[in-house]
């Protein structure tokens, strides 16, 4: 959510900074914005809309000569996406781009116009702005050190001083990463924003202040930080859709290379695992596409084990009263490991001396760092806003957490193993039949309303289909446990309204299969995907049939698919949704 990028080095910094606002356009955005500094004169441009907005006005404009600069996109939240709302934000001697949300803004703003500080934006982010001007008076980390002690909430600033030939950088909550060249300094939200210049770079951690002039100073309470410094495993190719036409698609069919990189390690030592059966309780903690995955490992460990388990959403977790009476594991799953309320959600285990898993895509993330103990799957970058991979690889490892604990309780053997060696296979057959996917999508993609249903495991897995559908092509979508669909819902539906059945459960099949047949007897479109052959309605896929433990990951690409193929219909923005974004570092 937002992205910063600063420079600091020997060269004009405007290429730097348009490109890297563009490697971060999937973290979402409605606006954005760059400023140069040099040692006479600031200047600053922003627009509304798209990045190629922006560049077309600064090309237009005759910029000043400089090796300075900062620059952001914003995703709106104090005032609407505007100019005047735009970042970067000048108040006095200081300017800066913001990450974040300031909690406290409307008070402090009260005390700032008593003071007779003129604002000429709705943003919480001009009066951190003019806060840190407040207390500036020649000493640059004096004055952000005390505007962070009186800022609530959450930031990451890239600062720089009217009278002063340095970038500054502090975070909290929300991430900022120094990345080193050769006699330049970058500062990134991510390294997906400098990793054509540079793979060698530190994080930076919660309140420490980034001095970045001759050379990087970093300091926390005014003493000296030695940095480590990392060096990135991603490359600047990662970033290309490798001539797929969007980076969804590209991410969809990287699925089976990744699939098999993660499960790997654990084809022949599940002991790398953790036994979730040494605990009484298991809480998983997520958001969004997480959550849906979790609601998954759910139902495989509760069917397979005598364990107890539930699936929150990390920002009613982070606020509800918990009791702890039992020995629990919390497990935290985020793509990012930057997710703010799963953070918070984890921090608030840990303060009850609770211990915490976290399934994390980035190593050196927040929630990577602090965790307990840590699972990485290895999606690589994931680019395109909607989740398609790093969902895939969560749900993996949690179908081999599920496995492990049964394996432990006795009630499986290990003849599932074989599985996990064809699941990579599998799944790329899945994806090889886009025709039928394509089909499908051009007998739905002029509805209003779409359902899923499914029971069970299946249940779980539609929320994730409803939610991709919904996510890229803007169509109302709802996912319901099919028996509670005549419980109001079908009143919903009318002659062709599409509804998507997922049937993989052999136990409850028939029960499946007659509430296909009430909303048929009503005039639906009825999709069916099952591991079995289902005769009589408007569109059958059949995927391979496998054991509970690995038969949603045949059967997600397929959702996905349909999502992606729907989208590319209606002509919708597949890889930056409106409104959504890629990293939800804020409440």
């Amino acid at each position: 959510m937002c992205g910063i990028v600063g420079y600091k080095g020997k060269q004009q910094p405007k290429d730097f900074l348009l490109e890297g606002l563009k490697n971060l356009e999937y973290r979402g955005y409605d606006s954005s914005g760059i400023a140069l500094k040099n040692d006479d004169e600031i200047q600053i441009i922003r627009s509304v809309g798209k990045i190629s907005s922006l560049e077309e006005k600064v090309n237009n404009e005759n910029l000043i000569n400089c090796s300075m600069g900062i620059a952001h996109t914003r995703w709106a939240t104090h005032g609407i996406p505007s100019e005047e709302n735009a970042h970067p934000h000048r108040v006095g001697n200081v300017t800066l781009v913001h990450n974040g949300i300031i909690e406290n803004a409307s008070e402090l703003k009260e005390e700032l116009l008593k003071d007779n500080v003129i604002f000429n934006s709705e943003t919480d982010t001009e009066v951190a702005c003019a806060i840190i001007n407040k207390y500036y008076e020649g000493n640059a980390v004096e004055a952000i050190n005390k505007a962070i002690k009186v800022l609530k909430g959450s930031y990451a600033f890239c600062i720089f001083f009217e009278d002063s030939d340095k970038l500054y950088a502090v975070r909290k909550d929300s991430p900022l990463i120094i990345g080193y060249g050769e006699e330049e300094v970058y500062v990134a939200s991510d390294i997906a924003a400098i990793i054509s210049y540079t793979n060698k770079y530190s994080l930076i951690e919660e309140n420490e202040i980034v001095e970045i002039g001759d050379r990087v100073t970093v300091t926390l309470d005014g003493n000296v930080v030695n940095k480590e410094v990392l060096t990135a495993t991603i490359s600047a190719d990662s970033k290309d859709k490798c001539g797929y036409e969007h980076y969804m698609l590209k991410e969809i069919m990287e699925e089976p290379l990744v699939l098999e990189k993660t499960l790997k390690p654990y084809i022949d030592n599940l002991d790398k695992l953790p036994d979730l059966t040494e605990y009484e309780e298991i809480h998983i903690v997520a958001c969004g596409s997480a959550m849906y995955a979790g609601m998954i490992g759910k139902t495989l460990i509760e069917e397979n084990t005598n364990l107890r388990v539930t699936v929150e959403v990390a920002s009613e977790y982070r606020y509800k009263k918990v009791i702890y009476d039992r020995k629990t594991l919390v497990i935290l799953i985020s793509q990012s490991g930057e997710t703010a309320d799963t953070i918070a959600a984890m921090r608030k285990a840990k303060m009850a001396g609770i211990e915490t898993l976290a399934i994390v895509n980035v190593v050196g993330s927040t929630i990577a760092r602090e965790s307990g103990s840590q699972l990485f799957i290895e999606a690589g970058p994931e680019i395109a806003v909607a989740t398609t991979k790093a969902y895939m690889l969560q749900v993996a490892m949690l179908s081999l957490l599920a496995y492990k604990a049964a394996l432990s309780s006795g009630l499986v053997n290990d003849s599932v193993m074989n599985e996990i060696k064809i699941v990579p296979r599998m799944v790329r057959e899945i994806l090889d039949r886009r025709d039928d996917y394509l089909e499908i999508a051009k007998s739905i993609y002029d509805r209003d309303d779409i359902f899923f249903i499914g029971r069970k495991i299946d249940y779980a897995v539609s929320m994730e289909g409803s939610l991709k559908l919904k996510e890229v092509s803007y169509i109302h979508s709802e996912a319901y446990q099919a028996g509670e669909l005549k419980h109001g819902t079908i009143s919903l539906v009318d002659d062709g309204t599409p509804v998507i059945s997922i049937i993989t459960d052999k136990d409850i099949k028939e029960k499946t299969i007659s509430n296909v047949q009430e909303v048929k007897a009503r005039g639906a479109k009825c999709i069916i995907i099952s591991n079995e052959e289902i005769t009589g309605y408007d569109h059958l896929i059949q995927v391979p049939e496998m054991s509970d433990f690995f038969q949603p990951l045949v059967v997600v690409p397929c959702l996905q698919l349909i999502a992606y193929e729907v989208a590319k219909l209606r002509g919708c923005d597949i890889d930056k949704p409106k409104n959504l974004a890629k990293s939800v570092t804020v409440e």
